[in-house]
């Protein structure tokens, strides 16, 4: 892999995302942030991976849309970034909360769709990318603790989607390890983000977690840079639980 490092990340306008932007220009990566909806708070994580000594650039995309997907990652090359060496595949929605009987089917669709159909569109157009070069790279999905516990009563859906996760960690690592590219997966639980329908679930959880609290977005930020780091050439199919004993 070469040691120039330019990253997609999508869903980089807030939360674990913007957490991760930030981590990896603090790591010598030149990053290309994906947003769907606000464009402010991409431009502000941007400024900020800057201000770091790194270069950003925002792209606007809806990562279900495959022409969205192949802007995101041309924009790499546009913005005279080089080469793609990496993805993060981060963007997602919870969809319905609440019981699985009660949950609106377009919701559902739409759940499954970002978290499941929009990773591996990223993926597909991530490895063109770095085959193109035949320098290798690398790529890291953000699932969740929800793919092994399952949500009852809050989302099963997204559990379900983000099984799928894990299931695609493995299966492209497989694939791809012979080229050079390592996948991997980091698995947060409950972090203090509002991606959440209920803003003070993070506050309500914490009783039932090991650790007696939720994770911080740079706690699970750090776990994405090692993916990328030295320390992980020989890691790839790995999915990394961070989620305080859950």
């Amino acid at each position: 892999m070469t040691d120039a490092h330019v990253t997609v990340i999508t869903g980089a306008g807030r939360g674990i995302g913007a957490a991760i932007a930030l981590r990896l220009a603090r790591e010598g990566h030149d990053l290309v942030l994906g947003y769907r909806a606000d464009r402010d708070a991409a431009e502000d994580v941007a400024a900020r991976v800057r201000a770091e000594g790194r270069r950003g650039v925002t792209v606007q995309a809806d990562t279900t849309h495959q022409a969205d997907v192949e802007r995101l990652f041309a924009a790499a090359g546009e913005a005279g970034l080089g080469p793609v060496t990496g993805l993060v595949n981060n963007a997602g929605v919870p969809g319905p909360y609440g019981p699985l009987a009660e949950a609106d089917p377009e919701g559902i669709r739409r759940s499954v769709d970002v978290n499941v159909t929009g990773y591996l569109l990223c993926a597909r157009e991530a490895v063109r990318a770095m085959a193109a070069t035949g320098a290798g790279g690398a790529i890291v999905n953000i699932s969740s603790g929800a793919a092994t516990l399952g949500s009852p009563g809050e989302y099963v859906h997204y559990a379900a989607a983000k099984a799928a996760v894990d299931a695609m960690t493995v299966g492209l690592a497989k694939e791809l390890g012979p080229v050079g590219i390592r996948v991997n997966c980091v698995a947060p639980g409950t972090v203090w983000t509002d991606f959440h329908p209920d803003p003070e679930r993070p506050a309500k959880r914490a009783p039932n977690i090991p650790l007696g609290r939720s994770a911080q977005p740079e706690e699970i930020a750090g776990a994405v840079a090692w993916f990328f780091s030295p320390d992980a050439s020989y890691a790839t199919g790995a999915v990394l639980r961070v989620a305080g004993g859950m």
